[in-house]
């Protein structure tokens, strides 16, 4: 995986509506990526009002 969910995040959702393969879910303080679902393509990052999701 490819991206990270940071301490930024405020759990607005934007990211998990822009992911195209559903990877991104609520978690118990944050959003949180599920590595085996995601496609490292980037488009949460680009959705992120916080830019709380950054490269690993």
């Amino acid at each position: 995986m490819a991206y990270k969910i940071t301490d930024a995040c405020i759990s607005c959702g934007s990211c998990a509506e822009g992911c195209p393969v559903g990877a991104i879910s609520q978690g118990d303080t944050s959003y949180v990526i599920d590595a085996d679902t995601c496609i490292s393509c980037g488009s949460c990052a680009g959705t992120c009002p916080m830019g709380a999701i950054e490269e690993e």
